[in-house]
């Protein structure tokens, strides 16, 4: 798996971009582009006009076709199950009390699009207990991580995770802490060090990124580390 994502990008070719014979229009569901487009013009990123285009349009303006064909990145980004056809393309979530002790779990399944959204409602709900205080009659909540740093982070998983290997997200949560778990990668020759500087945004699923930026959910800027430490 490493040899074969090594000589994509000695290409130029990444796997998010491969094509899926096997996910065709049929399977893109109409509910999620319909969602994205919503998304996406309210950004002011697409035309007020695309909300009414027939679902192969966008697919084609969003460089989701390969030779004819759609490619992984629409499958994962608007197939209601992704994982008819990838293996691990969902999120799990978990409670612990130590290392070695998970309390209870959950999972969150469904196209990428949708699945952020999930992913912090469930968090919120059911796993991160919200420190409560006042400012005069007012009742404030605030979690150990912030919205917006979770957000971030959570987007930066899914947007550079390694899908091909099949492993889940893991989210693991603990009374004080949480922690991010994804199978990807830095970009070849970036160190710790470049990646908490200013930098350029290199994503490994850049297909990925591209719809995400659209519907408003990340910039493109390289700033996911500097607004996570805001």
């Amino acid at each position: 798996m490493e040899l074969e994502s090594f000589l994509l990008r000695k290409q130029g070719a990444t796997w998010d971009n491969l094509p899926l014979p096997a996910f065709t229009l049929k399977d893109v569901d109409d509910d999620v582009i319909n969602r994205f487009k919503k998304w996406a013009a309210k950004k002011g990123r697409i035309e007020e006009s695309a909300l009414d285009e027939p679902k192969e349009v966008p697919m084609k303006k969003l460089h989701l076709m390969n030779n004819g064909y759609l490619t992984n990145a629409a499958m994962l980004l608007f197939a209601n199950d992704p994982e008819t056809w990838q293996l691990g393309a969902f999120t799990k979530i978990g409670y612990f009390e130590s290392d070695s002790e998970l309390r209870y779990q959950d999972e969150i399944h469904g196209s990428l699009l949708d699945q952020i959204d999930r992913i912090i409602e469930t968090v919120h709900l059911k796993y991160m207990k919200a420190k409560i205080t006042y400012e005069g009659m007012q009742r404030i909540e605030r979690y150990f991580v912030p919205d917006a740093a979770l957000r971030e982070a959570l987007l930066n998983s899914l947007c550079h995770k390694d899908y091909a290997r099949g492993i889940p997200i893991q989210v693991s949560v603990y009374d004080d802490r949480l922690y991010i778990a994804n199978c990807g990668r830095l970009p070849e020759s970036w160190s710790i060090k470049k990646l908490m500087e200013k930098h350029s945004s290199e994503p490994f699923n850049p297909n990925i990124a591209h719809v995400y930026y659209l519907a408003g959910f990340i910039e493109s800027w390289g700033r996911g580390i500097e607004k996570m430490e805001l």
